[in-house]
């Protein structure tokens, strides 16, 4: 329950959000996802290697993200080339690549940790049985972008769902293929979610002769 504009301990109260960069957060460049890489390796975290790797790929929620289990990503003892699950938000099923990047970091990752395919590929460090936190997986993203020096306040995790979705996007301008990668059920959240507009659109049309 909130406060009343007329209580009196609401007034000269700073919002939650005060100086808080709100808005959607931006996707990363080529540039900015080797420098990460680049980062984690010198460090040799291969766990944090293989989520962003699998982050980027995936373009899933954190949500989904951290509750993928080994079954997910693996076929005997290979990773798969492209992946499925059900989506916790929508409950609609979205299909995921898993490029060279991913897999070696995955494969790196799996083969010094080993499990089962019921087994989270990114349990807790807390507890082992749980997978990771959205919140852990919010600070580790935090981590990777101050490493590089980026502001916190301008990337996230949605960050790393958006930056292949917007590639891709640059590249070939297909949004109903943005919109089946990113499980979104109508067009104009895609639109939204990338930030398209009229600039892009004629940018788009100026590209095509015919």
């Amino acid at each position: 329950m909130g406060l009343s504009k007329f209580d009196p301990a609401a007034r000269n109260r700073a919002p939650w959000k005060f100086g808080v960069k709100v808005g959607p957060k931006r996707p990363f460049t080529q540039k900015q996802i080797w420098a990460i890489r680049f980062f984690l390796d010198r460090e040799q975290r291969l766990r944090d290697r293989a989520l962003f790797d699998l982050a980027i790929d995936s373009k899933l929620r954190g949500c989904d993200l951290v509750q993928l289990q080994i079954g997910d990503l693996v076929s005997g003892p290979n990773i798969r080339n492209r992946a499925a699950i059900t989506q916790q938000k929508t409950g609609r099923p979205v299909q995921f690549e898993i490029a060279s990047d991913a897999r070696g970091s995955l494969f790196a990752r799996l083969e010094r940790r080993g499990g089962s395919i019921e087994n989270y590929v990114f349990p807790s460090r807390v507890d082992h049985m749980r997978h990771l936190s959205t919140r852990q997986y919010a600070r580790l993203v935090d981590e990777w972008v101050e490493a590089i020096g980026l502001r916190t306040e301008e990337y996230g995790t949605h960050s790393l769902r958006r930056t292949k979705a917007s590639i891709i996007y640059k590249a070939t301008g297909n949004l109903r293929a943005i919109q089946i990668l990113l499980g979104h059920s109508k067009i104009e959240n895609t639109v939204r979610y990338l930030g398209v507009d009229i600039e892009d659109a004629l940018t788009l049309a100026e590209k095509t002769e015919i």
